[in-house]
């Protein structure tokens, strides 16, 4: 667990030649909104233009060789799982560019030649790096060393390894397990999450929000009552081989790009795929294959059969006259849509949902979700004709107050049809980052099942808390209380991901101690505690070597629950970089002590180590050490798709009845939603621009639709603020451009993490916590120079924006 300095060779520039740890900044010119520039959306996604993009930024940030060495290894069998989206890979045939534009971008991000030195920590003061947006922060590069500060002082500045970690143990001891909170984002591999949680438990406490709080938790929360497990119930071949594939609220364009490449298989196989978005998003429309002829020539292929232009938050009305329109043909033709073999044997509750179906009130489902009678009985005839549907579905659904209803119904619907353990069909929620999902499986939740604590506990000699722990939101108020004197976060940027910004920004920067662990600079690092520590860990590209055993290869888990190695080979940009595993092992044991019954050193020297713990621990499993190594790693069990069993109280899938609700703003606002940019991964910044809705140079931005404009007295290009409105209370965002675009009527759509801040804390999904980052009531206020109603010269100068 040393961290001995040793010779290394160093990276190369984009030239080729070796690279220099220069302590200046690196020349970024950060994001100038008044440069913003309007074009015409695009209707595909790909192409040879997301080709050059990838290779331009790749090349950009690390130079040819690395460029090709990280290239040639992502996704691949043996290479590095990509740090983007969870998209499984193939269990056969891989192609040799196994990658999407995006995840290029990650990688660009990660194998940069650029450093942030102590020295570039020394020039920097915190004051001057608070006005800096995170595109220019993380733009600075890797960081290299650990750093802090303390009380009092204005910039960070180097420390040892050994000092952090007395530090960080100093800081644990001197307060209550209660009052520290661990957080993770969903980039960490397997073995870390498992030793994460392993030490928070072991202190005392079951502190650990992380991403999953804040994206697909309302998943879980639906799925494991209504179908007994909380993750997907589909593999890559089922989406395949479906006679329908619906998506809805999502855009895999940009947020899951090679998915395309299942729908396009999916459509040349004969199936429909029917895409329900607020949002005309290119990648719904078409797309452009680059690794094939067609791909650089005419539109590219079309993706979406159908397109239900949908209200934000109408997918809850939309899912309930799906079924009752379902409901309605069985009833004229018994026997041919419910399969009543699957709904008897395998289900309760149907009859119950049969009856709150039998009638609709058409007028409120088209006011709910803008679309038309006839629009909804053409999607509700393609499903009436699958034998096999499979139904994903992403943020757009998961962050409203009435989330989990949504789900539950979708659940519905595939139950009534048997949509579950045949191929071609299931449950498909869509991960985002690439061990999100990973993260929990392996413990990482803030309510654990008693198994699972028992199953440490006699795994380790430990004695783990009961008392569930604070979640992503639950930590925002902690921090405004001021409840929280430890706050440690494993990757991610938790200042910026969460909603009600300034006050979380506020309550972090009265905790007694904030801890990053992280591979570049982000705005948490500077919105820090009275004592802040970066620690620089390594990359998913970069070789971990430095163990007595040699190298050491980690694993994840992808959305499809299977389970494969990623292993780094690029040398590491720092000598001084310690893998994550061994952090935390260092930071357990400086902060337990050497009389703790867990080998915290043996399983940072050896991650076999850790995976014979998991393979005793986690139910699936079994013999992790050897089934990792098989050339496509494993599956984990999963009943519903396995075997058509749900693991639920009852053993069976339950039917559920939901009242209809949906979102309405009142006169004079809209309901906005927080959407990625093209150039972005979550509160990651690749560049400037969302080239797919023809974004160019700005973030500030507002989506209307044009109608709404004129409704509002508004013009197209108008700077104004934004003010939202939560039972009463409201937040402010100053200085949007509001940009006339073709979104569903009453909706608006902005980048996160700019509208974050309009996201009240109170407003959540029931059940999950979920923030409600898709259902913001908002208002525009005019803006001039001074911030008072605009006048003519501000029009103007707005208007000659093109």
């Amino acid at each position: 667990m040393s961290n001995e300095a040793r010779t290394v060779e160093r990276p190369v520039d984009r030239a080729g030649r070796t690279a220099e740890r220069k302590p200046a900044e690196r020349q970024v010119a950060d994001i100038n909104e008044d440069s913003l520039h309007v074009g015409h959306p695009e209707t595909s996604a790909a192409g040879l233009t997301a080709v050059a993009v990838a290779l331009q930024r790749t090349i950009g940030e690390g130079g040819p060789a690395r460029t090709l060495r990280s290239l040639a290894r992502i996704n691949q069998r043996g290479g590095f799982d990509c740090p983007g989206c969870a998209w499984p890979e193939s269990t056969g045939h891989r192609k040799a560019a196994e990658f999407c534009e995006n995840g290029a971008k990650a990688v660009a991000e990660e194998i940069t030649v650029s450093a942030v030195t102590p020295e570039w920590w020394a020039e920097h003061p915190i004051a001057t790096l608070r006005d800096k947006t995170d595109y220019w922060l993380s733009k600075q590069g890797r960081i290299t060393e650990p750093v802090v500060l303390h009380p009092g002082d204005d910039r960070y500045h180097r420390i040892s390894w050994t000092d952090a970690f007395d530090l960080v143990a100093e800081h644990i001891n001197a307060t209550t397990p209660d009052r520290c909170v661990f957080y993770t984002s969903g980039r960490t591999a397997n073995e870390t999450a498992f030793m994460y949680q392993l030490f928070a438990r072991s202190l005392g406490t079951n502190n650990l929000p992380d991403c999953s709080n804040m994206c697909h938790e309302s998943s879980g929360s639906a799925l494991n009552p209504t179908i007994g497990i909380g993750k997907g119930t589909v593999s890559l071949e089922d989406l395949h081989e479906a006679e329908l594939i619906m998506v809805v609220g999502q855009n895999p364009g940009t947020n899951h790009p090679r998915m395309l490449s299942a729908l396009k298989e999916c459509r040349d196989r004969g199936g429909k795929v029917v895409a329900v978005n607020p949002l005309p998003e290119a990648g719904l429309l078409h797309f452009k294959d680059p690794q094939t002829v067609e791909g650089y020539v005419g539109h590219g292929s079309t993706i979406s059969d159908e397109f239900l232009q949908i209200k934000v938050g109408g997918d809850l009305a939309l899912f309930q006259a799906l079924g009752h329109l379902l409901l309605e043909e069985e009833r004229r033709a018994p026997g041919t849509i419910v399969d009543r073999a699957f709904v008897d044997a395998r289900t309760e509750g149907f009859a119950a949902y049969e009856a709150a179906r039998a009638e609709i009130d058409w007028d409120e489902t088209e006011r709910a979700t803008g679309l038309s009678r006839l629009e909804i009985a053409t999607v509700a005839n393609l499903l009436a004709k699958s034998k096999a549907t499979v139904i994903c579905w992403a943020l757009g659904l998961t962050q409203q107050p009435h989330s989990v209803d949504t789900i539950r119904e979708i659940v519905n619907v595939l139950l009534l049809q048997g949509n579950f353990g045949k191929p071609g069909a299931g449950a498909c929620p869509v991960r985002g980052h690439s061990n999100v999902q990973g993260d929990r499986t392996m413990g990482i939740w803030e309510k654990p099942t008693e198994w699972l604590l028992a199953a440490l506990d006699r795994e380790f000699g430990i004695s783990s808390p009961r008392e569930h722990g604070y979640d992503s939101t639950e930590t925002l108020h902690a921090f405004e209380k001021d409840e929280v004197d430890v706050f440690v976060s494993l990757g991610g940027n938790f200042a910026q991901a969460n909603s009600d910004t300034e006050a979380l920004e506020a309550g972090m920067q009265r905790a007694g101690l904030t801890v990053h662990i992280s591979t570049k600079p982000n705005r948490s690092h500077v919105v820090h505690g009275k004592t802040s520590l970066i620690l620089p860990t390594l990359g998913r590209t970069d070789r971990d070597d430095k163990h007595p055993k040699g190298r050491q290869f980690l694993s994840v888990e992808d959305s499809m629950s299977m389970v494969h190695s990623t292993q780094g080979r690029l040398e590491p940009i720092s000598e001084h970089l310690l893998a994550e595993p061994v952090i935390v092992a260092r930071m357990a044991a400086a902060a337990l002590g050497e009389n703790h019954p867990v080998d915290w050193r043996a399983m940072a020297e050896d991650y076999d180590v850790i995976r014979d713990h998991i393979s005793r621990v986690l139910p699936g499993f079994e013999d992790f050490n050897r089934r990792v190594r098989e050339k496509n790693g494993f599956q984990l069990p999963n009943p519903p798709r396995d075997t058509r069993t749900f693991a639920t109280d009852a053993g069976r899938a339950h039917f559920t009845v939901s009242p209809l609700e949906y979102l309405e703003a009142p006169e004079g606002h809209l309901i906005l939603q927080t959407v990625r940019s093209h150039d972005q991964y979550n509160t990651t910044f690749y560049g400037q621009d969302d080239r797919y809705r023809g974004i160019k140079d700005g973030r500030r931005v507002i989506l209307v639709h044009p109608e709404d404009l004129a409704d509002l007295g508004l013009q197209d290009r108008e700077l104004v603020d934004v003010v939202s409105v939560f039972n009463g209370d409201e937040r402010r965002a100053d200085r949007f451009r509001l940009v006339s675009y073709p979104t569903a009527r009453g909706c608006a759509a902005a980048y996160f993490p700019e509208a974050n801040a309009l996201v009240h804390r109170d407003n959540v999904a029931r059940v999950s916590n979920t923030p409600g980052f898709k259902a913001i009531t908002v208002r525009f206020e005019r803006r001039t120079p001074a911030g008072t109603a605009a006048g003519a010269g501000e029009l103007r100068r707005a208007g000659e924006l093109s």
